[in-house]
């Protein structure tokens, strides 16, 4: 069997270049890479824009893979089995691990980002961190990391049956992020700057859309479907300053704001808008193992409405192409998948 990786050396430089065999360690299996989905972070990294990116590196934390080889485990996981993989590696010693908040370990090292990622023909892994997907097709089953960052937020905004929800961003993690507040009974609205998105929001049930052309139309419309209360909650799955702050704007008193995005600038903060309006601002970072299981049950049920997320299938070796084409025309484009 031969290895080969996507590598990427330097913002904009995609390269395929051969890799050795993995070799499993202890409490390892052996997979075979099946689909690959790149990730905002993946493009930010492609871009130079990505804050966490480091070079050179193999992308990619989003996957499904075969099982090549397995020991005997606990998880009763064999050879055959189609799984995906929790790519948040945690130390398991910091005191954010010793709490159970393995998702937001001090010393977090995400596939694709702080450590090798995804994107070969095998790789290895823990078995503790793959869940097999019991049938669901493959493609599916790579677009549960996704939804998973998009899930763990909506769990972090604390909603209720009815309450009107604000996400600011319809890219991917932004639709996974409305179609989970949808799961929760919350009438979900979605803003972007590109009418392309909001067009496929809208396809993918939010209950209304907002153009974010300019800061007055926004507010007309936002005070048109709230009638100037603000919205219970504003998720945030952008990552740029003026984003969180159009979240802060247009959260109602005493409402909820998630920070989904990652920013690599900073925002010059009037904080008397948390004190006065009594926001709830949290965080959420990475997702945890009962997310995964959660939508890997969801998408069973659901799996042809999730299906529509993905915009591009490349071939792995054309990840140079997918790369660029993603680049240059993010506006219309989705998930864009490698297929291994």
């Amino acid at each position: 069997m031969k290895n080969e990786s996507v590598v990427m050396s330097a913002p904009g430089e995609i390269k395929i270049a051969e890799a050795p065999m993995p070799v499993c360690g202890p409490g390892e299996a052996l997979l075979e890479l099946l689909y690959g989905g790149l990730c905002g972070s993946d493009l930010g990294a492609y871009r130079g824009t990505y804050a966490y990116a480091q070079y050179p590196n193999v992308p990619g934390h989003e996957f499904s893979a075969r099982i090549v080889e397995v020991a005997d485990n606990p998880q009763g996981l064999k050879a055959g089995d189609v799984v995906i993989g929790n790519p948040y590696f945690n130390c398991g010693v910091c005191y954010s691990c010793r709490r159970g908040l393995v998702n937001c370990c001090v010393n977090n090292q995400t596939m694709g980002v702080q450590r090798e990622g995804a994107y070969s023909r095998f790789i290895t892994m823990p078995v503790e961190r793959l869940y097999p997907v019991d049938g669901l097709d493959p493609k599916l089953a790579a677009l549960v990391e996704p939804f998973a960052i998009g899930y763990h937020g909506v769990q972090q905004a604390m909603l209720s049956e009815g309450d009107r929800v604000l996400v600011v961003g319809a890219g991917t993690i932004g639709i996974f992020t409305m179609l989970a507040a949808k799961q929760k009974g919350a009438r979900v609205y979605i803003t972007d700057v590109a009418p392309q998105k909001l067009e496929f929001a809208e396809k993918m049930g939010a209950d209304g859309v907002l153009l974010n052309d300019s800061p007055a139309h926004f507010a007309e419309q936002a005070q048109s479907i709230t009638q100037g209360d603000g919205f219970d909650a504003a998720l945030e799955a952008v990552g740029t300053p003026e984003t969180l702050q159009l979240c802060l704007d247009s959260a109602a008193h005493g409402g909820h704001v998630v920070l989904i995005g990652i920013s690599k600038r900073h925002l010059d903060l009037d904080s008397n808008i948390i004190q006065k309006k009594e926001l709830m601002l949290r965080g959420s970072r990475n997702a945890g193992r009962q997310d995964f299981l959660d939508l890997i049950a969801w998408m069973k049920e659901h799996g042809a409405e999730a299906e529509r997320m993905i915009t591009d299938l490349y071939p792995f070796e054309q990840a140079a192409a997918a790369f660029q084409a993603f680049s240059e025309n993010a506006a219309s484009k989705l998930k864009v998948m490698l297929a291994f």
